[in-house]
């Protein structure tokens, strides 16, 4: 006997709607797109496809680990946390407690749920994530002009006239900081009611191929491309800003340092073309400027990343229907109005300022090798892989094997949790309840959609479960730690004026909770009480109407809001944030600098998302591999053939070489993630590749962010002399 089950896919940030066919034993034997979402009607994509095979992968974890010498003894869930327990007994200073959350920790209820209490418990402010190796820049740069690092706008795809588009490839990607499902259809469909896609990228990705103009830029530099525009729509009278902006005087002062033909020279991108960008920017009905990771992840990320907006602003394309505009999630909470600011505190090495309560993951290894007090000794990892995908993991590799202690929530042994003196594994995928708290806060139009587990959990506990008895551990208290947080949020909720509870019975309205799990209960209280819930007057948003509607709820298409967004000390738009104009002045020094004659740049694969899946079969092989992509110019001029050595400051890697045209000369691109030589997982040790952060620096950063540096980092490239078949 089969069943059919809907759920939302985990895998991305697309959020599509699959649907699977279960035998009578719980195994998947089909995924299709879900056509009766509405979000994303039917897409999907291969890593979607492959779902079933991830989440039955035989490497996965299905016991605790604990590491006794080299040797890994598999034991049962009490003593696993006992363990724990005793290692963080033998802690005197939680200073010396470091966190670091993986990607997928914002693709899991879990992860967004029981994070913070853990960080909380544990009682350090040693957290490090993924996120200063990927976004930072975007939530720095929102924060400054916002009053909110996740006040993030993007763009309304499916009104907009013109799409610039920067250091992104959705159609592999699909889509980041940008929820959208089936990205490709929606770009296609863009030109065919007559609009325009330009795309800027130092590679011609598919996405670029896919555009009415693919440019070509110089790694890094897309900030001085950026303030050329600002430049041009200054200079030729065609800005139109908003009238809630401060700061527009100052912003024109930096622009006119940056002049087209000063920043042709800097980005490759002839002055004619960054002038035409501008006007066709203000000529067209509706417009907007998106740039992603391969404009975070560069020395001015966070200069990038706000000129986005400042250019969306000042072509009077912020916060109006096909511009740049502000979702409305289901799960959105109201904060008080106060400024956002950066460098609260320090890191105890090289004081570098946290961001968004992180620092940065490049100096993690400091922390764990550099002696005083305050020293890194005992780590807690959750669904990461920092050795892969933060810059120089030899390093880091090296860092571990110091710690004194290491507790990793991961359903791997891999080149990170091998290191660890206990594993706690969570369950598969479907044994899981799936909610995007994080995501749909950036989806192109507003959805919702609940995934209950589809098979029960046996004697292991929930991934939730996990984390919130680590924390209880760590806080050294007992009890019911979602009981706790319903509890605290409805008090707070009664006693604040116009909550729509204002005044109600907490006792009361904790019994009207829906969930079978705590952490469900926690979701209903947020959907009840955000902006399209029952509990504030808007709406009659609840668990149980997501459960109704197993196939999600489109909650229309995005309003301007930019008065409900908005937390700026001042109400306003702020257009030059101090900190970003003092930045300036280091692009500013750096106008005339000569590039390195070869620069590495990262990539993604359409079947690929990060090291974790890179031991499913299906996702490997093909296009998916690990290759030095190298204009055939380049590889002509330096003899390559076959395989070559890519050295930086750092290190160096051997790698096959791949010519294309599809890369412009003087640059040369690793995909990110791999590495896996001598991996327990079986077919990702069979197509190991080579870890494109054997040659990253950890020294080079965004320094509003802290962000790292992946793109344009010097490299040589000589042959090896060994010939392989092509």
């Amino acid at each position: 006997m089969t069943s059919t089950v809907h759920r939302t896919c985990p895998l991305c940030e697309a959020v599509c709607g699959l649907t699977l066919t279960l035998d009578a034993g719980g195994h998947v034997t089909s995924v299709r797109g879900d056509k009766d979402d509405p979000f994303s009607k039917g897409f999907i994509c291969p890593k979607g496809a492959s779902l079933g095979r991830l989440d039955e992968d035989p490497d996965r974890l299905r016991k605790p680990l604990i590491r006794e010498g080299e040797l890994w003894r598999e034991v049962g869930w009490d003593e696993a946390f006992e363990a724990v327990r005793a290692g963080l007994e033998r802690v005197s200073d939680r200073r010396s407690v470091a966190v670091y959350l993986g990607n997928p920790s914002a693709h899991t209820m879990a992860g967004a749920l029981y994070g913070a209490p853990l960080i909380k418990a544990l009682g350090t402010r040693n957290v490090f994530s993924a996120s200063t190796a990927d976004q930072m820049p975007k939530h720095v740069a929102c924060g400054l002009m916002f009053g909110h690092p996740m006040a993030i706008p993007v763009p309304d795809l499916d009104r907009t006239d013109y799409l610039l588009m920067l250091g992104a490839n959705p159609l592999e990607s699909n889509g980041s900081l940008c929820t959208a499902p089936d990205f490709p259809g929606r770009l296609k469909a863009l030109r065919g009611r007559g609009g325009r896609l330009v795309v800027v990228d130092p590679r011609r990705t598919r996405t670029a191929a896919l555009a009415d103009e693919h440019l070509f830029i110089r790694p890094g530099t897309d900030a001085y491309l950026l303030f050329g525009i600002v430049h041009t729509l200054f200079a030729e009278d065609l800005a139109r800003p908003l009238a809630e902006v401060n700061g527009l005087a100052e912003v024109r002062e930096a622009a006119k340092h940056f002049p087209p033909e000063s920043v042709a020279r800097r980005t490759g991108v002839p002055a004619e073309v960054v002038v035409r960008l501008a006007r066709e920017l203000v000529a067209a009905r509706t417009a907007a400027v998106y740039a992603r990771i391969g404009t975070c992840t560069t020395e001015f990320g966070t200069l990038a990343q706000w000129l986005v907006d400042v250019v969306n602003v000042l072509t009077g394309n912020l916060d109006r229907p096909g511009g740049s505009m502000f979702p409305k999630s289901a799960t959105e909470t109201r904060g008080r109005r106060r400024p956002y600011t950066v460098g609260r505190w320090s890191s105890r090495v090289r004081g570098l300022p946290e961001a968004n309560g992180e620092l940065p993951v490049a100096t993690l290894a400091d922390e764990i090798e550099t002696p005083g007090d305050g020293q890194v000794k005992v780590l807690f990892t959750v669904a990461g892989n920092p050795v892969l995908s933060a810059p120089n993991g030899d390093r880091l590799d090296a860092a571990f094997g110091r710690l004194d202690f290491m507790v990793s929530v991961d359903p791997y042994l891999n080149e990170t949790t091998k290191h660890a003196h206990v594993i706690l594994p969570p369950p598969r995928v479907l044994q899981s309840g799936h909610f995007d708290f994080a995501l749909l806060g950036f989806a192109v139009r507003n959805y919702a959609r609940y995934s209950p587990p589809l098979l029960p959990l046996d004697e292991r506990p929930s991934e939730a479960q996990i984390l919130a008895r680590l924390a209880m551990i760590a806080s050294g208290l007992e009890g019911d730690l979602d009981a706790f947080v319903i509890d605290d949020t409805l008090r707070k909720a009664t006693q604040t004026p116009g909550s729509g509870i204002e005044g109600r019975d907490v006792a009361e309205l904790r019994e009207l909770l829906d969930g079978e799990s705590g952490g469900e209960r926690r979701l209903d209280l947020m959907l009840r009480l955000g902006p399209y819930g029952e509990w504030a007057g808007k709406g009659d948003l609840s668990l149980r109407k997501l459960l109704d509607h197993p196939h999600g709820l489109d909650l229309g298409a995005l309003e301007p809001r930019l008065g409900e967004v908005l937390r700026t000390a001042s109400g306003l738009i702020e257009l030059a944030p101090p900190q970003l104009i003092e930045d300036v002045e280091r692009l500013r020094g750096k106008l005339d600098e000569e590039p390195p004659e070869m620069v590495l740049i990262g990539r993604r694969h359409l079947r690929s998302n990060n090291s974790w899946m890179h031991n499913v079969g299906p996702l490997v092989g093909g296009s998916n591999t690990c290759t030095l992509q190298i204009n055939p110019a380049d590889a002509r001029r330096l003899e390559l053939a076959g395989q070559a050595v890519v050295r930086s400051a750092k290190g160096q890697v051997t790698v096959p070489v791949e010519p294309t045209d599809s890369i412009m000369p003087g640059v040369v691109s690793l995909p990110h993630g791999w590495g896996h030589a001598g991996s327990t997982q079986s077919v990702a040790a069979g197509h190991a590749g080579v870890s494109a952060n054997a040659l990253t620096d950890e020294t080079a950063l965004d320094v509003p962010s802290g962000n790292a540096v992946f793109n344009g980092v010097p490299v040589t490239i000589s042959p090896t002399g060994v010939i392989t078949a092509q």
